[in-house]
């Protein structure tokens, strides 16, 4: 392998970390409030958090680049704050992905939390735990097998974007190539053992994972 695809895979592992600890802090609150809610809202919340699964990556990547592009709302916020432009930066990445892998976090925190049920939480209103103390407490350890699973999924789903970070991140070497980008150049490039390589490692990560979920059984609800 070349120094480049070096680069690449330290760069995917990095956006990987970093979005599933965001996916993480972001998705809790909004699998808690699905799981708990009983608002008319909560099924146009979950349908918006579970859209990016049916939408094509090229289109959620377009509209993404469009908000964060210089005529779009997040764009011009961005650059009112100083921060500039999203797009074509490694932290352009970071909120695409942080927004694609999402329905993979929230949705196995959102059943972990419907699996505990209301009487954990009751039991703890009794002993007149505060419902922040509760949700540290009680709801977050019964949930651990959820978090887990999102952790996982989220991480692995990220290294595997290719449609999403495309559109919004290009392919500018040591900036925002990642492993996925950078196996489709080799093989426009017809460079296929380079590939091979890389499309291997990557096909032997996904089944690891997998083989980690249904071995550990975290795939499944208390």
């Amino acid at each position: 392998m070349s120094p480049e695809d070096f680069t690449a895979i330290a760069l995917t592992a990095k956006l990987a970390a970093l979005s599933t600890v965001l996916l993480l802090l972001l998705g809790t609150p909004i699998a808690w409030w699905l799981a708990s809610s009983r608002s008319r809202l909560r099924s146009v919340v979950g349908a918006i958090v579970t859209l990016p699964l049916v939408l094509p990556p090229a289109v959620l990547g377009f509209y993404l680049l469009v908000l964060m592009g210089p005529q779009g709302p997040v764009g011009q916020l961005t650059q009112a704050l100083g921060l500039g432009l999203l797009p074509f930066t490694f932290a352009g990445l970071v909120v695409g992905s942080v927004i694609y892998s999402m329905p993979f976090v929230v949705q196995p925190l959102q059943q972990a939390f419907s699996a505990m049920g209301e009487r954990p939480m009751e039991a703890a209103a009794t002993l007149r735990a505060s419902p922040w103390d509760a949700f540290v407490s009680v709801a977050l350890p019964l949930a651990k097998p959820g978090f887990i699973t999102a952790a996982v999924l989220g991480f692995a789903h990220t290294v595997g974007e290719f449609g999403v970070v495309l559109m919004i991140g290009g392919n500018i070497p040591g900036k925002t190539q990642l492993l996925s980008m950078a196996i489709y150049n080799h093989v426009e490039a017809l460079e296929y053992a380079h590939a091979h390589w890389l499309a291997g490692g990557m096909l032997v990560f996904s089944f690891l994972v997998l083989l980690l979920l249904y071995s550990r059984g975290w795939n499944r609800q208390p």
